[in-house]
């Protein structure tokens, strides 16, 4: 019976020992996907950056820069920061499920631009296609406000990081977004919505999440001459009083200086109103307002 006890023993510390060097292993090739991306986007070279972005994030890049009307693929670099460098930074998770991964930072993230850099994460995304892992994206979580987190993490205490479902990998692969093309006007969707949270679709293309929020986001492919179309749905969340106001504009920027953004399409339920569950409107992107964007 001992023998046999010492047998599961042992048997339990060689599978440790091998689910140890396999995280090792992971975050090895992690780190070096990582780095390799960084020196891409300081060296600005596109092929490099092409070799270890994951094909989904490219695509949504372009599109953005396409949305934005920014030259692809030049403004991919045009970024107001460095990547910040692993160097001096404690790995505090690292953990891979399925064909997606995430590595957890923490310690003082340097984007180079100054000033004495606190102790915060960093949480960085791959995904896995036939030629490895690929960089996804990068997120700077600020600890600023959350001072008895840092302290917990300064101690190893990572109930924080395990607790966050959001810091954990989603085992999917995002599919490759359709391609947008240039978009001839600069638009973006607003939303105030208290007490809410709200989906929005522009043109059926462009999709949009909000919630509890008062926030603008960047609508793919703008919007067109002529009729637009805007969906939306509203549903309530934990501490809502579902008598708050709500707000839906669409804004369309221009590119003369001086010229202030136009407002398209508005949506707007004063406090204790009647919000729409779900809705679907148009709106006329017409020849003067044309005109007013181009500063006539």
């Amino acid at each position: 019976m001992n023998r046999l006890r010492k047998t599961i023993v042992l048997v339990l510390i060689m599978m440790t020992s091998w689910g140890q060097g396999q995280d090792a292993v992971l975050q090895k090739s992690l780190e070096n996907v990582y780095v390799f991306w960084r020196n891409a986007m300081i060296k600005k070279d596109f092929p490099a950056w092409q070799k270890v972005t994951a094909a989904h994030r490219q695509q949504t890049v372009k599109n953005r820069l396409n949305s934005e009307r920014r030259v692809f693929p030049k403004a991919i670099f045009e970024v107001p920061t460095s990547p910040p460098a692993l160097k001096g930074l404690q790995a505090v998770q690292v953990k891979g499920n399925g064909r997606t991964a995430k590595c957890i930072y923490y310690g003082k993230i340097d984007f180079g631009v100054g000033g004495e850099p606190t102790d915060n994460l960093l949480v960085v995304d791959f995904v896995q296609e036939a030629s490895g892992w690929k960089y996804d994206v990068a997120e700077f979580v600020s600890l600023g406000a959350l001072p008895d987190v840092r302290a917990e993490l300064a101690k190893g205490d990572l109930s924080f990081i395990e607790k966050t479902k959001e810091f954990s990998p989603v085992g999917v692969v995002p599919p490759v977004p359709m391609a947008i093309p240039i978009a001839k006007y600069i638009a973006k969707v607003y939303v105030f919505c208290p007490g809410r949270a709200v989906d929005v679709t522009v043109n059926k293309i462009s999709e949009h999440s909000f919630g509890n929020a008062k926030d603008a986001q960047l609508i793919m492919g703008g919007v067109r001459d002529g009729a637009n179309e805007v969906s939306y749905s509203v549903k309530g969340v934990p501490g809502g009083k579902g008598n708050e106001a709500l707000a839906i504009r669409v804004y369309v920027f221009s590119q003369v200086d001086g010229v202030k953004p136009i407002k398209a399409f508005e949506y707007q339920v004063l406090e204790g109103g009647v919000v729409q569950a779900a809705g679907q409107k148009t709106f006329t992107f017409d020849a003067a307002m044309v005109n007013q964007l181009m500063g006539k």
